[in-house]
């Protein structure tokens, strides 16, 4: 009987524990729910105004948020000018009058020169405008740790929510130029969790999917592990094309037969290397515009670096990477990655009509 009334009490104990728990999760969410909900009011500073940066902010613009931007390059800052949109020459300038500061940015050193060269945002030392910093760049994962640890070092010059040091997010993006333009990229995010709850909205503003990844560096360290999966499986297509064209079966064949069985993916299904069998990517338009074959390798080298550092043998990542590099080195790097079916495995264009 004893031991039956034990019993009884367990569950009992352990729903107050988890009342108690939820109730305060709840809070918290509220709070920050919030808090989101007031962040339209907030200047956001967008940096990097390149093919993906400039969408991004466009899709900001459109939801309601006040946006200030700055790019190295003046003609793309004009574009935003003209518009009416408010226009600063550095960095520093932008995080003196911004509440949130958006970088999307080509490289690790590109991301380091804007946050602590000599017009960064951290320029002026140890006390912050910016409650928020978010990267959207594709770096390694140590460059945003130390960025990160760098900024939660600082004071914000007003408190927010009760906090007194701003925080930073690491969040890349997944789903290239056309995804940034429709607003329906996805994030994948590392950092502080609530920070990541409290710039939800923010997110959805240029996406439709957001990824919470875990502490700093984690959403960095997810974009690399995509992008090296994506680069396999685009080689992977398009040798899989080129073989079955120089054995007589066209591609467009082999495009049903892959994306009705084992090997379909994103690279077959959605963005087919091969001219001539899919309207509307790269591959139809002579490999213009979407994600240039030179970014692919630098996101290759990072993989294999941060592979390096932390002992994991990645050999397919490796071969990838070098197979890209030839690509850049023939001069192709500006061309959209897909057209390694062309210029490294001389696959033909389909001449089936569409």
């Amino acid at each position: 009987m004893a031991i039956s009334r034990a019993r009884s009490l367990v569950p009992l104990s352990s729903c107050k524990s988890n009342f108690h728990f939820n109730f305060i999760r709840s809070s918290l969410i509220r709070r920050l729910s919030a808090s989101s909900a007031s962040s339209q009011s907030e200047r956001v500073g967008f940096i990097g105004l390149g093919n993906m940066g400039s969408r991004m902010a466009n899709n900001l613009i459109k939801a309601g948020y006040e946006v200030i931007v700055h790019d190295f390059n003046h003609s793309a800052m004009k574009l935003f000018s003209d518009r009416g949109i408010l226009t600063k020459d550095s960095p520093f300038e932008i995080a003196e009058i911004s509440d949130v500061v958006i970088t999307m940015l080509p490289s690790s050193s590109n991301v380091l020169d804007v946050y602590s060269g000599p017009n960064g945002l951290l320029r002026t030392g140890n006390v912050l405008r910016p409650w928020l910093f978010v990267d959207s760049s594709t770096i390694d994962p140590q460059t945003s740790r130390s960025i990160s640890v760098a900024v939660s070092n600082c004071l914000l010059k007003d408190k927010k929510d009760n906090r007194e040091t701003p925080v930073m997010l690491d969040a890349p993006v997944s789903g290239g130029v056309l995804a940034a333009e429709s607003g329906t990229l996805t994030f994948m995010v590392g950092g502080l969790e609530e920070a990541y709850l409290a710039a939800k909205s923010l997110f959805l503003s240029m996406g439709k999917n957001t990824i919470y990844c875990g502490g700093a560096g984690n959403g960095s360290a997810a974009k690399i592990c995509n992008n090296l999966a994506l680069a396999v499986s685009m080689l992977g297509v398009s040798e899989g094309f080129a073989l079955g064209q120089s054995l007589g079966i066209s591609a467009t064949t082999l495009t049903k037969i892959f994306n009705s069985s084992s090997a379909r993916c994103w690279s077959s299904d959605s963005y087919n290397p091969v001219p001539g069998v899919m309207e509307g990517v790269p591959s139809a338009r002579n490999y213009d515009g979407g994600f240039a074959s030179k970014l692919m390798a630098k996101d290759l080298n990072l993989a294999t670096t941060s592979a390096k550092k932390v002992g994991v043998k990645c050999p397919l990542t490796s071969h990838a990477e070098q197979i890209f590099m030839e690509l850049c080195n023939q001069g192709h790097g500006t061309k959209d990655f897909s057209c390694i079916f062309r210029h490294f495995y001389s696959g033909m264009d389909e001449t089936t009509e569409l």
